[in-house]
């Protein structure tokens, strides 16, 4: 059996669909004929709190691809053509560590003068994954920038089978409207902004790791890479999704911090300190539980409003759509009309 999970109740904010969107009528590409195909609501990117579950995101991401076919959906002046990904993914799958694969990654992309160019630099104590623009290119605009760090950081997790941990996230732009959503993004890894180089920062030791996964478990990644990257857990997790796991276990009934603390063997006081650290409280993830879930199960319709809201963790209906609408601007049926009608 795999040790490996996936939360697909997880959802993302409205801005990433609309990223993936910005260049396709450039392309001559209806927008709403892949919202529509992916299951979204054009009228959910026009609010400013709506949320996408995460299933209905990869999808939307891969259609994008396949229709302007371009891995890069617009953000360089040329296209990676669908297949490049998977080109690159066999040159690496037989190297023999973390290191190895990433130094292997760096120079497929590197044949790409135009594209992004990455490199891998071993610096004292720790590892650079560096990237910057290809010549010609000034900038590939945020959402450019997000697709490639995330894309490697969960791609060389999915080499070791566990979520590679992170000394820094620097980032040479400034911190966008959207900076919560990096929490998802990054797993809660330290993020800093306005760096002079855009990278991924990781202990030297870690590029020693030998690679868990084979041209089978390849062949299955490459069946669904975007949703993977989206939703898949491993063992090795952060306090945050320690927390986030037993919720989701037991979000009917809620635990209080002290509950879960001690199912963790700690003081709450030090939990609270170790979520602290990675950027996050426990109010939060719990409202992130419960908000996510309660997307998740909207999109199903053999379930009603009120056993949502119980499976949610509200003992009332009226309760549960309050904070629905705090969380998305609209309340919960309103939300379902919207998924029905697309």
């Amino acid at each position: 059996m795999s040790s490996i999970g996936t939360m697909r109740n997880i959802s993302l904010s409205n801005y990433f669909a609309r990223a993936v969107l910005e260049n396709v009528e450039k392309a001559g590409i209806s927008r709403e004929s892949l919202l529509s195909s992916a299951g979204i609501a054009p009228d959910l990117l026009a609010q400013p709190d709506a949320r996408i579950p995460a299933v209905q995101f990869g999808r939307l991401q891969t259609k994008t691809i396949l229709a302007m076919r371009d891995e890069f959906v617009g953000y360089g002046p040329q296209a990676y053509l669908p297949g490049t990904w998977t080109n690159m993914c066999h040159s690496v799958i037989h190297c023999t560590s973390l290191g190895h694969a990433l130094a292997r990654y760096c120079r497929f992309f590197q044949m790409f003068e135009w594209g992004f160019q990455s490199e891998l630099i071993i610096d004292g104590e720790f590892a650079h994954l560096r990237v910057k623009a290809g010549n010609g290119v000034e900038d590939y605009g945020i959402y450019g920038w997000e697709m490639i760090l995330f894309n490697a950081h969960r791609f060389a997790s999915w080499l070791i089978r566990q979520h590679l941990p992170l000394q820094a996230v620097n980032l040479s732009y400034d911190a966008p409207a959207h900076v919560a959503e990096y929490r998802h993004l990054f797993l809660g890894q330290p993020i800093f902004f306005n760096k002079p180089h855009t990278e991924l920062v990781f202990h030297r030791s870690l590029a020693e790791l030998p690679l868990s996964q084979n041209e089978t478990s390849l062949r299955r990644f490459l069946k669904h890479p975007n949703l993977v990257f989206l939703v898949q857990q491993y063992p090795q997790k952060s306090w945050s999704t320690e927390v986030r796991l037993i919720i989701n276990k037991q979000l009917t009934s809620t635990p209080g911090i002290e509950d879960i603390a001690q199912t963790l063997g700690l003081h709450p006081q030090t939990l609270r300190r170790r979520l602290a650290h990675e950027g996050t409280t426990f109010n939060d993830i719990k409202t992130q539980c419960r908000r996510d879930t309660a997307l998740y199960f909207l999109g199903k319709s053999s379930f009603t409003i009120e056993q949502i809201a119980l499976r949610t963790g509200f003992s009332e209906t009226s309760a549960f759509t309050r904070a629905f609408k705090t969380w998305t601007g609209v309340p919960p049926q309103s939300y379902r009309q919207q998924l029905a009608e697309n």
